[in-house]
């Protein structure tokens, strides 16, 4: 039987806690023990938005209990802030970095980067969660082409969404935090008080406090009152009953490297107002035909994102394109076997490298 030690978040299973990353590991990991490896999940507490003092002695203790030659699969939440630890050991273990957003795409110091790029360039193999990862990091980092592995996010089937005829049930699924835009689309949406629209914001607002209350005050300050939602987090029924009533998702992220929730909006049918960033394009597709569902607009451009807004509600015509081509691209998106399968591929290998 094939063994892997998998090195995690302890929120990938928190319901309050929600993420495209929690989502991915925990398919990833019960996915491999369908595929028939023996799985030895490791959780680690407090490990976002960077692994504690408290955190570390866990991944010490067990990085030394773990015998040579060990597969150990780390999220790059995890492994990229702490080359001190995994350095020593990555000589006897086959590393595997699981890498949803390189650190160093946000970095505001060059220390950042410079402990992401130690870890990987030791690692025995790279998997990075959409090709735009991929290339950034060969192109940012050096990496070996041949240890840089990708395995894009699957998703679910879903049912159709049934929306509004008006088309006004704007919908954005995503933590509130800066990276995020959720700013942004309040800048957006204040621009068009005269069109009838309504949106609500599901995702955590405790990641980042003080920036959801910033987006909470602008709102006030805007007079959008109940026509912008902080709905808070939501999962399981209650999240799938948002997508249900939406007509489209608003995404107006300034870093996203795939974006899963393009994804589970595609498997609904909804159509996607997306800020053209990192892997979303290559995420939201087309429909086999050229068409694609959805409109992409300039990163942090609040007048672009108002236009495309705009256009959607003022143009009958138009929603029922894109809401066409959604449907199409629906048949078409990759499924969460695909993406386990990937991963395995890069497990299997890095396991036959003479790395370690």
């Amino acid at each position: 039987m094939r063994t892997v030690h998998v090195v995690v978040p302890d929120a990938i299973d928190d319901p309050a806690r929600r993420s495209g990353g929690n989502v991915y590991d925990r398919r990833v990991c019960d996915g491999l023990r369908q595929l028939g490896w023996l799985v030895h999940e490791h959780a680690l507490a407090d490990a976002w938005p960077s692994l504690s003092a408290s955190a570390r002695e866990p991944l010490r203790a067990l990085l030394g209990e773990l015998e040579d030659g060990a597969l150990l699969l780390l999220d790059g939440l995890i492994a990229s802030g702490v080359p001190e630890l995994l350095l020593p050991h990555a000589s006897r273990l086959r590393l595997v970095v699981l890498l949803h957003l390189p650190l160093g795409v946000d970095a505001r110091s060059t220390e950042v980067a410079t402990r992401e790029r130690a870890v990987l360039s030791v690692a025995a193999a790279v998997v990075a969660t959409s090709g735009w990862t991929r290339r950034w990091l060969l192109a940012s980092y050096g990496l070996d082409e041949g240890l840089v592995h990708v395995a894009e996010a699957g998703v679910d089937e879903a049912p159709l969404a049934t929306g509004s005829e008006a088309g006004g049930e704007l919908l954005c699924v995503a933590a509130v935090v800066p990276h995020k835009g959720q700013d942004l689309l309040v800048a957006a949406l204040r621009s068009i008080p005269e069109l009838p629209w309504r949106c609500v914001c599901v995702g955590s607002t405790t990641r980042d406090p003080q920036f959801a209350h910033r987006v909470g005050r602008e709102v006030d300050a805007a007079k959008l009152g109940d026509r912008f939602v902080l709905a808070g987090n939501r999962s399981g029924a209650d999240l799938d009953g948002y997508y249900a009533r939406a007509d489209v998702l608003v995404l107006p992220s300034r870093t996203e490297t795939y974006g899963l929730v393009v994804s589970e909006a595609l498997a609904r049918g909804l159509p996607v107002i997306a800020v053209d960033v990192g892997g979303v394009a290559a995420a939201l597709g087309d429909d086999g035909m050229g068409a694609k569902p959805g409109l992409l607009v300039p990163p942090d451009d609040p007048a672009g994102l108002a236009a495309a807004l705009r256009a959607w509600l003022d143009d009958r015509e138009l929603r029922v394109g894109l809401r066409g081509a959604a449907e199409r691209r629906r048949q078409t998106l990759r499924r969460w076997s695909t993406t386990v399968q990937a991963v395995a591929g890069a497990l299997e290998r890095a396991g036959r490298s003479p790395h370690g």
